[in-house]
């Protein structure tokens, strides 16, 4: 009686499922995912993350009414990030030229000023430099005396514009310098050959071509001097020349609405890196035409692969 029980049983259970079905379905799932486009995928990643982080701004339960009221405040603020942003880029392009021109001569002076340079803004911290730009400078004038006590005596803005320049003057050097020697050497022989001074060969060959090379990097260091422009507010500013941080933080601790305010700054930082970070990638492939081998190779490819996907 037990047998035929245990029989039975065995008779009635259904089999186990085939490896082959299982790979199948595991390949029609790969199939699936592969015919979604990347696109479509990628925003599928992004809505989830936004929608999160709404759900989590909801628990938390801020004043929005508040942040919609003063964010237009705030936003003002923008105008003055941006020019200090835009002025001290462009100083620290220039000091960054200089300092990689610099560290590739062969002149013992310029080597050891510029060594020395890019030694002391990288190894200090920016927000040291801003404080010593702006209260150490003074004192440097008044003990050299007139005219250099009012030459040394900067105010806040003009500092701030100072020490970020200087600070990233320092970390450009390196790019420039990689830039200027990724120019093959025959360039240079090749200007060398038609008589071109040094001054004209790295003015009308070299650093045209580095420009290439030099533009991404120095788009990723403007992005991120972008949100360091809020260190020129422990200077202390005025009113009407207040960044973003700063009147964010005047805002939020007038109202004790701290989180708040920090967190509409964050949000207008994030749409200002967001929309250069798009320019950015238009220079670079606008810059990069007729340097990039393979595209139509790989677009071809590309479509081969998502042709047999389908079928």
């Amino acid at each position: 009686m037990t047998t035929g029980t245990s029989r039975g049983s065995e008779s009635t259970s259904p089999p186990p499922p085939a490896v082959g079905s299982q790979r199948s379905r595991r390949e029609d799932l790969e199939l699936f995912v592969a015919r979604i486009p990347f696109t479509l995928k990628l925003a599928l990643v992004w809505g989830a993350i936004l929608a999160s982080l709404v759900g989590l701004f909801a628990i938390a339960d801020f004043d929005v009414e508040w942040m919609r009221d003063h964010a237009g405040f705030i936003a003002k603020g923008i105008t003055w990030t941006l020019i200090i942003a835009v002025v001290s880029i462009a100083l620290a392009s220039v000091l960054a030229l200089l300092g990689a021109l610099g560290r590739l001569s062969h002149n013992a002076i310029a080597v050891g000023v510029t060594g020395f340079y890019t030694s002391f803004f990288r190894g200090t911290p920016l927000i040291v430099q801003l404080f010593l730009v702006y209260l150490a400078l003074p004192q440097i004038g008044l003990a050299l005396g007139d005219p250099w006590t009012d030459w040394l005596t900067l105010d806040v803005i003009t500092a701030g514009v100072v020490a970020l320049g200087l600070n990233y003057g320092a970390y450009m050097t390196e790019i420039f310098r990689a830039g200027i020697q990724s120019v093959g050497h025959g360039q240079s022989e090749a200007a060398e050959a038609l008589g071109m001074t040094y001054r004209q060969k790295m003015r009308r060959v070299v650093v045209p071509q580095a420009i290439r090379v030099i533009i991404p990097p120095t788009g990723n260091e403007f992005i991120a001097m972008l949100k360091d422009t809020a260190l020129v507010s422990f200077l202390g500013v005025s009113l009407d020349q207040m960044e973003i941080f700063r009147r964010a933080q005047l805002v939020g601790k007038a109202d004790f609405r701290n989180l708040e305010a920090l967190i509409v700054a964050a949000l207008i930082y994030w749409g200002l890196t967001t929309v250069f970070q798009y320019f950015q990638l238009r220079l670079e492939r606008r810059l990069s035409k007729g340097y990039v081998r393979g595209t139509a190779g790989v677009a071809v490819a590309g479509q081969q692969r998502q042709a047999e996907a389908r079928a």
